[in-house]
């Protein structure tokens, strides 16, 4: 006997039908909570998919506001300079489709976002969506399709915001001493 869930009637037979409200609080378009909520956020998780299919998450920041909302279905963000990897953005270009997560330091409850993306140069939004004090190279935007705000369970069992649960990161070496590990840059 396979213990693979691999059905969808499998999975009913585990979980019984949510609440109503849980399935009725998606909405297509940003309220004033949620324009509120991603207004005071200062991150954002960013999933998108790659061109192997596989699914890829990256966080954004910036001062609270970074993420503009420009009207009830549109949102925009900077690009900000970081590695020149840009993953998220490759992904956008081979597959616009994203979801994102608003958080808020001290809040519990999350903001979900499922849309498609637009990378821009267009100067107007490059300006209007500014990485610190100047534009960014391009500018993100985000056709909403679906949007709600998420129970705070899972913050709540990580004790996220919780000062008593900060870790010490003495049992972890810096970034860059993880990376020349891990390609065995200190063998040489």
């Amino acid at each position: 006997m396979s213990h693979t869930i691999d059905s969808l009637e499998q999975l009913a037979e585990l979980y019984p039908e949510p609440h109503p409200l849980a399935v009725q609080k998606a909405i297509d378009h940003i309220d004033p909570h949620t324009k509120t909520f991603i207004e005071h956020s200062p991150l954002c998780i960013i999933a998108s998919r790659d061109s192997g299919g596989f699914l890829d998450t990256s966080p954004r920041g910036g001062v609270p506001g970074f993420v503009k909302v420009l009207d009830e279905h549109t949102i925009a963000f900077p690009d900000s300079a970081g590695n020149n990897r840009i993953d998220t953005l490759k992904n956008l270009v081979n597959d616009p489709h994203i979801g994102l997560i608003f958080l808020i330091p001290g809040i519990k409850e999350v903001v979900r976002v499922k849309g498609t993306a637009t990378l821009t140069t267009d100067e107007e939004l490059k300006n209007t969506c500014l990485d610190g004090n100047k534009p960014g190279k391009l500018v993100v935007k985000i056709h909403v399709h679906k949007t709600y705000f998420h129970c705070p369970k899972a913050l709540l069992l990580a004790k996220i915001w919780e000062a008593d649960a900060q870790i010490e990161r003495d049992f972890l070496p810096n970034m860059l001493q993880i990376i020349k590990d891990q390609l065995h840059l200190n063998d040489e």
